[in-house]
């Protein structure tokens, strides 16, 4: 489905003296009461001062945790989102005690143009997760239109992710207008010649993604742990690594479905080694891996291998490490492929970072900057790539227009 359709919050119109219910991601990281990275909310600043500048009454909801579903759990209040929310817009946000009600409409009602407000915690509600029709329209209720910005939950089905989308005049905001560009880019028409690098630790996480991507790249670097059970697919010897016994058919059928659409796959011929994850003497093997040894991290030939493949590129997908990159003996392979990367972005190439993983490899080396596009949402952005359903962005397009 292009997803790329969707259009943006300037398509609602006039929003002056409008209620705009926006579904943001502040589930941000708290201890202590203090919030340890902001990058969620400051994310979505582009659309809140859009919608203020359109002179909107802009009500703010999201989920923080993972609290029982059956009433307000302090720990996971949005207190200290409201509280940074107003730091970085300069006036109150205040954090209304409830999501839904006839109290809650009230306040909002009272809401001065150009101001926002924030709901407290959706998940302090079973029926949010449940998708629940009752909860999501009590929740459009409090609205006149509504705005998704919450790219990292569009691959869930929560009340609040897709029952406003079908009930009200709907759009998405800059943060998630900007993510389905970047991915439609990918999917929809890729400058050629087009290269996926997909690392990470599960075979079974990805098997659908490389599918997908079959059809639409010419060449795929396949490192970390899934690259194991590809090799012993091949025949070769993995020692202790990781490997999927129950994905090695799997592996085989897409190494026999890339010869057919002559695309080049690129395993490891060379790895970092050792007994275990914490063992210090780690050293490099070509071809197979010793019997009482594992894989941890691609090594240098493969690397340059892998880097050559990047520059000849003009679209990369980057979906997961190529090693174990937390462990100084195991980062080598992901800082060669992150850095050309970034060298290609340099030079013209489209780069998508997919989110979780492969973002905070981008990140801990610096790199964030080099690519084109990094995205926020992990699983979202693995589960669009993979081709699979996306209830909260299939809801705005079948929604009231």
């Amino acid at each position: 489905m292009d997803y790329g359709t969707i259009k943006g919050v300037e398509a609602l119109g006039n929003l002056a003296g409008k209620r705009v219910l926006v579904r943001a991601d502040f589930n941000v990281p708290i201890e202590g009461g203090r919030i340890t990275s902001d990058l969620r909310i400051t994310s979505a600043l582009p659309t809140i001062r859009k919608l203020q500048d359109a002179g909107a009454r802009v009500v703010l909801c999201s989920h923080l945790g993972r609290p029982k579903g059956t009433g307000p759990e302090p720990k996971y209040s949005l207190g200290p989102v409201a509280q940074r929310l107003s730091e970085l817009l300069g006036f109150t946000v205040p954090l209304l005690p409830d999501c839904v009600g006839e109290h809650i409409r009230a306040d909002i009602d009272k809401l001065i143009n150009g101001r926002a407000v924030l709901l407290e915690n959706l998940r302090f509600h079973g029926e949010e997760q449940e998708g629940h029709e009752g909860f999501g329209r009590a929740l459009s209720s409090l609205a006149d239109a509504y705005v998704n910005d919450a790219f990292g939950t569009c691959h869930r089905g929560d009340a609040s992710m897709t029952w406003p989308a079908r009930l009200l005049p709907s759009a998405v905001g800059a943060l998630v207008k900007q993510e389905l560009d970047a991915m439609s880019r990918l999917l929809l028409k890729p400058a050629k010649p087009c290269l996926a690098v997909l690392g990470g630790a599960k075979i079974s996480d990805k098997i659908p993604l490389v599918n997908n991507l079959l059809a639409r790249v010419n060449e795929l670097c396949i490192g970390g742990g899934m690259a194991y059970t590809f090799l012993k697919a091949q025949g070769a010897k993995v020692g202790k690594s990781l490997v999927d016994d129950t994905k090695v058919d799997a592996c085989k059928a897409m190494l026999q479905k890339a010869r057919e659409l002559d695309v080049v796959i690129h395993l490891p011929k060379d790895h970092i080694v050792a007994r275990s994850m914490d063992d210090e003497t780690a050293h490099e093997v070509t071809g197979d891996i010793p019997d009482d040894q594992a894989g941890f991290d691609i090594g240098p030939k493969t690397a340059q291998s892998f880097a050559a493949a990047i520059s000849r590129a003009r679209t990369i997908l980057f979906n997961g490490p190529m090693g174990v990159f937390v462990k100084s003996r195991f980062r080598n392979g992901t800082q060669i492929v992150v850095t050309a990367i970034g060298d290609s972005t340099a030079k013209g190439a489209f780069s998508l970072i997919g989110g979780g993983d492969s973002a905070a490899a981008v990140e801990s080396f610096g790199a964030e900057k080099r690519m084109s596009h990094v995205s926020t949402g992990g699983g979202a952005s693995l589960t669009l790539l993979q081709g699979d359903p996306m209830p909260a962005l299939d809801a705005l397009l079948q929604g009231k227009k």
